[in-house]
């Protein structure tokens, strides 16, 4: 049995939560019981739901939307970019040398550095791109309405202010740096996926030219 609903693992198709919840209020409303009943049930029923539905969508330790959260609103956006051809930037960064911090200092530790990167990103970029956990110490950014060229001075400020966060962790100092690849959406690219593939491509550069760099395509 599970005792605390964070730790639950939650793969739910959309719309099935709105649908339950919906359901759930209607059979309430025919309770035979005092209408203020039904309505602290109904209550209690509706923060479950929103608990539930924000876990779905959200990285535990991070904070940030999940794998899961980039799914259902990449291909939204991929496909509203190339219709109205508006301006799209994708960007994945990773934090440099991670297994070593992790070994290191610990897993603790490591869980640390991550939320400090994730929390530095959330004060970097803007409040409409949205920055996803996309797994392990990687992680994605919709830049939308944004050029390449545009997206250097963020991308850039936030590479620097990792670099200078000087992290103490249990009286240790940590010192981490991200490596950022940016891709623009073209005609060219012509599927969600190669979207992903060049943009990962740009970040596999820029680890491998010596990392803590921001690599553009």
């Amino acid at each position: 049995m599970v005792e605390n609903l964070d730790e639950l693992s939650f793969d739910i198709p959309d719309g099935v939560l709105d649908e339950i919840q919906q359901n759930i209020e209607n059979i309430i409303h025919t309770f035979d019981i005092p209408e203020e009943n039904k309505l602290e049930v109904i209550k209690q029923i509706n923060f479950m739901y929103s608990r539930t539905k924000y876990l779905s969508m959200t990285d535990e330790l991070t904070g940030l939307a999940n794998r899961r959260s980039f799914d259902n609103s990449y291909e939204k956006e991929f496909l509203r970019a190339q219709r109205y051809k508006n301006k799209l930037t994708l960007v994945m960064f990773d934090i440099d040398h991670f297994k070593q911090v992790n070994d290191t200092y610990g897993h603790q530790c490591g869980d640390f550095v991550l939320k400090q990167v994730a929390n530095a990103a959330l004060q970097t970029f803007r409040k409409t791109d949205t920055v996803y956990r996309f797994g392990g110490e990687e992680f994605i950014v919709i830049l939308t309405e944004t050029d390449i060229h545009q997206a250097v001075i963020p991308l850039e400020r936030f590479r620097k202010t990792v670099a200078a966060l000087g992290l103490d962790y249990q009286g240790e100092s940590v010192n981490v740096t991200v490596s950022i690849g940016a891709c623009q959406l073209t005609d060219e690219i012509q599927t969600k996926e190669q979207f992903i593939e060049i943009t990962d491509k740009a970040l596999y550069e820029a680890k491998n030219s010596g990392r803590n760099k921001t690599v553009l395509v």
